[in-house]
């Protein structure tokens, strides 16, 4: 008999590490060995998941954009003290399009979405017409966590400023791309979301449509979605087809 041979290896994996993850599993090994039945020793959190960021107050984001772009890259930023340079958003000034990530790739140094992950972007942008230079990329986190996810402890946080970003950028439609910047955007997930637009109301009285699509990380992994992402991508731009 033996095993299944048409088990998805990848997608297994990847399932385990999410459960771990949401599980509070963060590290695997350890170089010294641990008597696991010795009294509890308390010890210090890592710098992503400290109190002082999930209670930091939001209220304190400015409310222009110059000051805010200025905020977002400094010391009052959330993630200011995690490791590896902080990545700003770019893009041209008063895009009408905006997309939106998680966090930067493990290789970006100049710009969000380098590398093969950004080849494939920049293969979608011109499927529509478009390009780098005319629209505006964004990240929920400005410098890349150490396990590549967005903690979910200072996740409500981020969201708070992902959605304060976009009502100072005034864009016509948003793509977020991913979950992790659909439940900052849309406060759900990829599937839930994909579809159709929201409508996302800034205080500020202006309103962005948001289409929610696949990561291009993802469509590397599983290229039978990007059929899906097209559409996405069609009704981003008002052309989809009835």
């Amino acid at each position: 008999m033996g095993a299944d041979q048409n088990l998805d290896w990848t997608a297994a994996a990847a399932s385990a590490l999410d459960w771990w993850q949401d599980a509070g599993v963060d590290v695997l090994v350890e170089d010294e060995r641990f008597d696991w039945l010795a009294a509890p020793v308390a010890r210090a959190m890592p710098q992503e998941a400290a109190p002082a960021s999930v209670t930091a107050p939001a209220a304190a984001m400015p409310d222009t954009w110059d000051a805010f772009v200025a905020w977002r890259a400094g010391d009052a930023a959330p993630e200011a003290k995690w490791g590896g340079a902080a990545i700003a958003a770019s893009g041209a000034a008063g895009a009408d399009l905006l997309f939106f990530v998680d966090c930067p790739e493990r290789g970006d140094r100049e710009a969000l979405m380098e590398g093969e992950v950004g080849r494939l972007f920049d293969r979608m942008l011109a499927a529509i017409g478009r390009s780098r230079a005319d629209v505006a990329i964004a990240s929920v986190c400005t410098r890349r966590p150490t396990t590549g996810r967005v903690p979910r402890e200072i996740e409500q946080q981020l969201a708070e400023i992902a959605r304060h970003h976009v009502a100072l950028a005034r864009p016509k439609r948003v793509l977020a791309m991913g979950d992790a910047a659909t439940r900052a955007l849309l406060a759900t997930n990829v599937a839930e979301a994909r579809g159709r637009l929201h409508a996302l109301n800034h205080k500020n009285a202006t309103i962005a449509e948001v289409v929610a699509t696949h990561h291009p990380r993802f469509l590397l992994d599983r290229p039978a979605a990007k059929a899906e992402a097209w559409r996405d991508l069609l009704m981003l731009t008002g052309t989809e087809r009835a």
